[in-house]
């Protein structure tokens, strides 16, 4: 199996500790946490971990990461082998040539060690903040992403015209060093957009709120869909993100359950519209304790090699460790305790 990394840094001491998506940092009450979570990713490389994804996140008041790309840009430049990935940029919201310029060269400063993760969004608060109506993400994000794919496999100038976008005569620049393009992930959870993954090309970011056995039907579908057409699958193309607490005792067990259940009703909130009315895959099961006991790497070492053997069982061999509980000595922990029984 593989391990990573998911979430991000904040860079305000009034920043939630509720959050689900960011990673904890010793530093993490601290103006400069964005410096911390720097040396930590540093460190993840130095200890085995395979990649680290960020979120992009906006008008929140948690201070969470909004411009993956420029962080990912200075992670190329202080790393040498960790993957660099985006989880994910919320296409809709962005120009799709200045995007593929920027996913470009994050892959030439990082040697093509760059994962474009893509996705439409789910908070409706922040597609309320850029006035874009949510009910557009689904048209936005497929007229945006053909034209990202052919801005960055195309050696020639082209143009491009339609109601949203106009483009004359233009080439993106740099190349990307991988080709045709940097690998695509695409964030996904209802049968029909797993199926839409597979068909289209992507690979497979899986989120961290589903319980196991959920996450596992999610990933059968996803395969079937890939082997229905033919091609080869390989698990290394679904990556599913885990919070993930080490415990010691029992004590630490309730308090890693609460947090965790605190920070699903966080997400859950943020993931649906004020009159309920829209509701993303990405909340978790309304039992937030089922949620939290069933979906989380919460447990000794032992448990939690259990759990990840579930997983594994199940087909799953990329995992990224996400959550509000990840510290740089949680991080240490699993790279001595866990990850030598999946080497």
């Amino acid at each position: 199996m593989k391990f990573g990394l998911f979430g991000g840094a904040t860079a305000a001491a009034a920043a939630s500790q509720a959050d689900s998506e960011r990673i904890l940092l010793d530093k993490s009450e601290d103006s400069h946490s964005y410096g911390a979570f720097i040396d930590a990713i540093v460190e993840a490389e130095s200890l085995g971990y395979h990649s680290i994804f960020l979120v992009e996140h906006h008008f929140t008041g948690e201070a969470q990461v909004s411009a993956s790309m420029n962080l990912l840009t200075y992670l190329a430049a202080k790393t040498s082998t960790i993957r660099l990935g985006t989880g994910v940029v919320v296409i809709p919201w962005h120009n799709p040539v200045l995007l593929a310029e920027q996913a470009s060269t994050v892959d030439v400063l990082s040697n093509g060690r760059f994962d474009f993760g893509v996705g439409k969004g789910y908070r409706p608060t922040e597609f309320d903040g850029f006035c874009i109506p949510i009910k557009e993400a689904t048209e936005r994000f497929e007229e945006s992403m053909g034209l990202i794919k052919k801005s960055l496999s195309s050696n020639e100038r082209f143009s491009f015209h339609s109601d949203r976008w106009n483009f004359e005569d233009i080439v993106v620049e740099p190349p990307p060093v991988q080709q045709p393009h940097p690998p695509m992930w695409l964030a996904a959870g209802r049968p029909d957009s797993l199926r839409y993954a597979a068909d289209s090309g992507y690979s497979l970011l899986l989120d961290q709120f589903a319980t196991f056995d959920v996450t596992l039907e999610r990933f059968a579908i996803y395969r079937q869909a890939i082997e229905a057409s033919g091609k080869s699958f390989d698990p290394m193309n679904v990556a599913v993100a885990r919070g993930m607490h080490i415990i010691r005792n029992e004590e630490e067990r309730t308090i890693a359950i609460d947090k965790r259940m605190a920070a699903l009703n966080h997400m859950n909130q943020a993931a649906k519209s004020n009159d309920a009315s829209y509701q993303t895959s990405m909340a978790s099961d309304p039992d937030l304790r089922k949620a939290a006991e069933q979906g989380t790497l919460i447990g000794t070492p032992e448990e939690i090699i259990e759990d990840l053997t579930h997983l594994r069982d199940g087909g799953v061999e990329y995992i990224l460790l996400a959550g509000a509980q990840m510290s740089p000595p949680q991080m240490r922990a699993f790279a001595k305790e866990v990850m030598p029984a999946f080497a």
